[in-house]
């Protein structure tokens, strides 16, 4: 008897071992293209960058370095919040987690909003994705980036629509969608400073 029950638990120990990564398994090859897609963006407008250093310099003294510095924030703070709401998720504790996954959430729409009013700045001031190749990789990279942003917060709501009523008895498609989030707030890292720093 006592040999049956230490293979159970040898065994119950062997399946908590496999698991190393934080949510949905196939869920990360998900994540492994999206970041090799943006490595290529990412070396493809170095590489336009270099061949015209001047054209460059000059379309990113047209952006706003405050306003990326806002929206920095706001995917950080948010990221932040989602963090607590999974940590509370994980606890047991249901209010809190849907007040996290709110602001999360707000921080998220907060990008949103912010970035659709640059855009129309830059456009009202004649800079559109045609103008210069530095606008057309700041279009495209900052275009793809809403998009995912814009997909994690309908991922966002439908979480703090669950976890309002109850919380989940499995933790793996929270932990997923969260890691897409943290994965939404990396790319912007290093957007941010390419687009908007980097001289």
């Amino acid at each position: 008897m006592r040999v049956a029950d230490e293979r159970l638990a040898g065994t119950a120990g062997e399946l908590r071992a496999t698991r190393v990564m934080p949510g949905l398994e196939g869920f990360w090859v998900f994540i492994g293209v999206d970041l090799l897609v943006f490595t290529l963006l990412f070396f493809s407008f170095m590489n336009a960058r270099v061949a015209d250093v001047g054209l460059f310099t000059d379309g990113q003294s047209q952006l706003s370095s405050t306003r990326g510095g806002i929206n920095t924030l706001l995917l950080l703070t948010s990221s932040w919040c989602v963090a607590l709401g999974l940590t509370a998720v994980r606890a047991g504790r249901r209010q809190s987690a849907a007040r996290f996954l709110g602001w999360g959430l707000a921080g998220g729409l907060g990008f949103v909003a912010s970035k659709v009013w640059e855009y129309a700045v830059e456009l009202d001031r004649g800079y559109g994705p045609g103008s210069s190749d530095f606008f057309m990789y700041y279009y495209t990279l900052t275009g793809i980036h809403l998009a995912h942003v814009l997909v994690g917060c309908l991922l966002l709501a439908f979480l703090l629509r669950s976890w309002r009523r109850q919380l989940p008895t499995r933790t793996e498609g929270a932990e997923s969608i969260a890691c897409y989030w943290h994965l939404v707030d990396f790319l912007w890292i290093v957007i941010f400073p390419l687009l908007y720093l980097v001289r």
